[in-house]
């Protein structure tokens, strides 16, 4: 009487060992980030206090945190604060350079100098369509964004109309690491054709020291004796280094 019950039991496991319905699937655990509390804890610290809450390195790990979303960024933000100086140094290496370093892909060299173009816009429509002479702290911030960091020179001019509103700023000319090609007559053709009444100069001095040069003088006047012929007054004229600029008009070259 007991044989038919055994083989009902061997039937029975056969049948659970073949359900597999039964047995939970096993799901694949992502790998765990293991920078998730540093990123958070300094997220929160920036949220909290700003940028008086960060060092440079540390709003760079920020910047560099969507780029690189699982790997510990802190030693890469700060080898580029040393190879290039600066918070705003590294927004404004070249491209090229950027991606010299270890760990720098394209990827992430691409979301730095989005971040330098979101700062130049930003400063820029600070002074597009207000008067300098209630602008001129911002006007130079601008400018320092714009052109501090730059490794060849550039020329630009601010147009302005006759209440002293800038209307247009426009790059006229790039040039080499010392030297940027000025055309007077196009300068003042371009103001021509925006009906500006008066322009400000600017160029950037790439070796940091915004001294002018002889050439820059020479040029400058140059500049402004074809705008005055015109009635095109030259308010003045913009040196940026790093740091620090000079005015002609301070300088009483105006």
């Amino acid at each position: 009487m007991r044989e038919p019950s055994l083989k009902f039991e061997k039937i029975a496991d056969a049948e659970q060992i073949g359900n597999t319905e039964s047995i939970p699937a096993q799901t694949p655990t992502k790998p765990k980030n293991i920078n998730a509390g540093h990123r958070e804890r300094l997220r929160q610290r920036f949220c909290k206090a700003g940028l008086d809450g960060v060092q440079d390195y540390e709003l760079l790990e920020l910047l560099l945190f969507r780029a690189i979303p699982r790997r510990d960024v802190k030693p890469l933000a700060k080898e580029l604060i040393s190879v290039f100086g600066t918070f705003a140094d590294v927004l404004g290496a070249p491209l090229e350079r950027l991606l010299e370093i270890k760990g720098v892909s394209q990827g992430v060299a691409t979301e730095l100098k989005i971040v330098q173009a979101a700062g130049i816009k930003l400063a820029q429509d600070n002074v597009l369509g207000k008067q300098v002479v209630t602008s001129w702290a911002d006007l130079l911030a601008y400018c320092r964004a714009a052109m501090a960091t730059e490794q060849i020179e550039q020329f630009r001019i601010l147009f302005l109309d006759n209440k002293n509103v800038i209307i247009a700023d426009e790059k006229q000319q790039t040039g080499t690491v010392n030297h940027t090609p000025v055309y007077p007559r196009e300068v003042i053709k371009r103001a021509l054709v925006l009906n500006a009444t008066s322009i400000i100069l600017v160029h950037n001095h790439p070796s940091g020291d915004p001294t002018p040069s002889r050439a820059d003088i020479d040029m400058t006047n140059q500049i402004v004796s074809a705008a005055t012929a015109l009635g095109v007054k030259v308010h003045d004229h913009l040196i940026i280094g790093r740091g620090q600029h000079v005015s002609f008009k301070s300088l009483g070259l105006l």
